[in-house]
């Protein structure tokens, strides 16, 4: 969490200004809803997504300034983000978050599901309360996409048919998409140009993609992460390190490979076998191969702007999203 902290730096200021705002942004007349709020904001994590969206409006401001339509903007990214991550620990039948007990582990599914969609509408509201339709625009693309994003991968995954090529349009619908629309955010919030916005968007994209990829090679480490190792084979998802050991194989091991994931994925055993021999068949050395690429194509967009203390920000923040230990 240092590294984070180091990295608000430029944008430290606008940072707690947003807390006191996103605070104000979950209010409600609703007793239940606010002491459930009040959970969620006091357990908030290392926003991420709020950073890319102040760090992409000072990096297209001339004067290196955002506005009130930033605050907005950030406000409304995490509130649909919070609203996600409640959905999909119901979806997941998940009791945990960030090590503390999710909303559905305390109050249930279905205060947990009506919370969600209360933060979701709060989010789109706050756009449409203050006539940010731009704003709006943005981030209900996002939303849409991370609904088709999951669904893409729950079909794809009853029949182990996930190729690279669909693993990618996956994971840029389900991650890449809201870090995508984060930076698009902010770039529209200052009123940045057509191409800036289309920039910054495919600049978030590249990161979302490599930010996945990340979280998927944690399923092979040994450090202690708060996701145990095995959990995505366990949960019979196929990801890249898996994708591509597959790909390499011959029929006879895609076959073992297809009834581990099918019939023993739930024996620690057999996991821990697949576990060596995606690594033996070099699906991650592969899979960090392909980070990097989208780490560099990333960078590679924001080279043109000014050196700033905010561009040096975000340019660690990249370094940070794939060598992060969590």
């Amino acid at each position: 969490m240092k590294i984070v902290e180091q990295l608000k730096r430029p944008i430290l200021e606008e940072m707690e200004l947003f807390e006191e705002k996103f605070s104000s942004a979950m209010s409600s007349k609703v007793a239940l809803l606010n002491r459930i709020t009040h959970y969620i904001v006091n357990r908030k994590g290392k926003q991420m997504r709020p950073m890319f969206v102040f760090f992409a409006a000072k990096l297209v401001s001339e004067q290196q300034q955002v506005n009130e339509r930033t605050y907005r903007a950030a406000s409304v990214i995490e509130l649909i983000h919070t609203a996600t991550l409640i959905h999909d620990d119901v979806v997941d039948d998940s009791d945990r978050r960030r090590s503390f007990f999710s909303i559905n582990a305390l109050w249930k599914n279905k205060i947990a599901v009506l919370v969600g969609d209360y933060l979701l509408s709060k989010g789109l509201l706050l756009c449409i309360d203050h006539k940010d339709f731009d704003l709006l625009d943005i981030i209900s693309k996002a939303v849409r996409e991370m609904s088709e994003g999951e669904l893409l991968q729950i079909e794809k995954a009853r029949n182990l048919s996930i190729d690279e090529q669909t693993y990618y349009e996956v994971i840029r619908k389900k991650t890449a998409s809201l870090i995508a629309s984060c930076c698009a955010l902010g770039a529209s919030s200052v009123y940045g140009d057509e191409q800036q916005v289309n920039v910054l968007r495919t600049f978030g994209e590249y990161i979302g993609m490599a930010f996945q990829i990340k979280d998927d090679l944690f399923d092979y480490g040994t450090q202690k992460i708060g996701k145990p190792t095995g959990i995505d084979i366990k949960e019979q998802k196929m990801t890249l390190p898996l994708i591509y050991a597959f790909q390499q194989s011959n029929q006879r091991e895609r076959r073992w490979i297809k009834t581990t994931i099918k019939k023993h994925h739930k024996n620690r055993k057999r996991v821990r076998e697949l576990i060596e021999y995606v690594k033996e068949k070099g699906g991650l050395s592969y899979a960090v191969e392909q980070m990097h690429a989208y780490r560099d194509r990333a960078l590679t967009l924001i080279e043109p702007f000014p050196d700033s203390p905010t561009k040096d920000s975000l340019t660690r923040m990249v370094a940070y999203v794939i060598d992060r230990n969590y």
